[in-house]
């Protein structure tokens, strides 16, 4: 399952002109001095870039030297975050200033991105949205709190000590997570990134970053929304990009409990399917439709598998067995945790045997091109139309009305 966050363009840093004064006219014929600039951006900018330093640097007194003075609260958090963030490693760290808010006299919050990346498995940066509270004492800012910009959003370095075990092709995060455990994840991403690599060309050096929290509860806060909603989610994937590049690193982020009852073949299937998302995030545009993106992740997870339609799509088999196939492919609304794991799961089966059925009657090259091609379509509305068309010399109604065959013949 990917985490749609919507494409993102992070600009150029922006030059913020707070409370400037316009130069007036005196009576006569002499222009007043203009007023002096407020340096409060500049000067706020200055302080993130130290703060970012000491923490690129692992200098914990100038990390905490830029704190509210005798904020003990505020200063043992940040010390905990500092030690936290130990087994992060990050290669890079900054904060971008998007915008500064006056709240009062000597106070101020900052929007920030804050950009992140680990060396030799990012190749850009992390993204995430804060806002940071300032305070000015004695002609100098302060940072009096660091927060999300979404509420209740929070970082993997955040839940605990952070334990990092590498692999070849991907770096597992766990908070609260025994080694052997992280390991063993590591390994089985490490085998899903390969079989994403010989579906997919343009993954051949695709590397992937796994966080793994140490509960349900953890998940949701790292995404940021109720836990209850992931509840039989093994793992999710969250990104950004824009302009067929990429504008934040993934992360896939695993359900520590659901993906722990799972057997080793599923832990697979699971990983190669996040992986998927990773790999095709550049081409998967809104002109996307889910149970196209969904439906091919899983085509690639399952492609390697001798599991037959009717032990991977049971759920789907059971509609069709009792109602008949759906008459439409599943809509996006069909994909969301609204508590109806029948409906849910059946628009997951429908999408990939949807994909499979492509794979098998035009070719695995034919099934790249027509997933590009509808991601490169400049707006949903014929997107998918047009690629049949293009790609596979078919319209919807006959594409529709041979998958519904489809399904007949793999699950009646």
């Amino acid at each position: 399952m990917a985490g749609h966050t919507g494409g993102r363009r992070y600009g150029r840093r922006a030059v913020l002109a707070l409370g400037l004064g316009a130069g007036g006219l005196l009576a006569g014929s002499c222009a007043a001095p203009p007023a002096p600039a407020d340096t409060a951006s500049r000067d706020v900018r200055r302080l993130l870039e130290r703060r970012a330093a000491a923490l690129a640097g692992r200098d914990r007194a100038a990390f905490l030297g830029v704190l509210e003075p005798g904020a003990a609260g505020l200063r043992e958090r940040q010390r905990q975050e500092f030690d936290h963030l130990a087994g992060v490693g990050p290669a890079t760290w900054e904060y971008e200033l998007t915008g500064l808010d006056r709240t009062g006299e000597g106070l101020a919050t900052a929007r920030v991105d804050l950009r992140y990346r680990i060396a030799g498995y990012d190749t850009v940066p992390a993204v995430t949205a804060r806002l940071v509270d300032l305070v000015r004492r004695a002609g100098q800012w302060y940072v009096a709190g660091d927060r999300p910009r979404q509420a209740g959003a929070q970082e993997i370095w955040q839940q605990g000590p952070v334990t990092a075990v590498r692999g070849k092709r991907a770096v597992v995060l766990g908070a609260g997570q025994d080694r052997d455990r992280l390991r063993s994840i590591a390994d089985t991403a490490d085998r899903a990134t390969a079989a994403v690599a010989r579906a997919w060309p343009g993954a051949r050096d695709l590397k992937e970053v796994l966080l793994v929290p140490s509960t349900l509860d953890g998940m949701g806060a790292l995404l940021g929304a109720p836990a209850a909603g992931y509840r039989g989610i093994a793992a999710v994937t969250t990104g950004a990009s824009g302009g067929g590049r990429r504008t934040s690193a993934d992360r896939v982020i695993v359900n520590p409990e659901a993906y722990g009852v799972l057997g080793a073949a599923g832990q697979e299937v699971v990983l190669t399917h996040e992986t998927t998302h990773v790999a095709t995030r550049t081409v998967t545009t809104a002109s996307t439709p889910m149970w196209l993106s969904e439906g091919f992740a899983d085509w690639v997870a399952y492609r390697e598998s001798d599991r037959a339609p009717v032990q991977v799509a049971p759920e789907l088999r059971r509609t069709v067995v009792r109602d008949g196939p759906p008459a439409v492919l599943p809509d996006d609304g069909d994909f969301g945790f609204t508590g109806d794991a029948e409906r849910l799961a059946g628009a997951y089966e429908g999408g990939w045997l949807a994909c499979r059925m492509i794979a098998e009657r035009s070719g695995e090259r034919a099934l790249l091109a027509f997933y590009r091609s509808v991601g490169g379509h400049p707006q949903r509305d014929g997107a998918v139309e047009n690629a049949l068309h293009g790609e596979l010399g078919t319209g919807l109604d006959e594409f529709t009305a041979q998958w519904r065959a489809y399904l007949r013949a793999q699950l009646g």
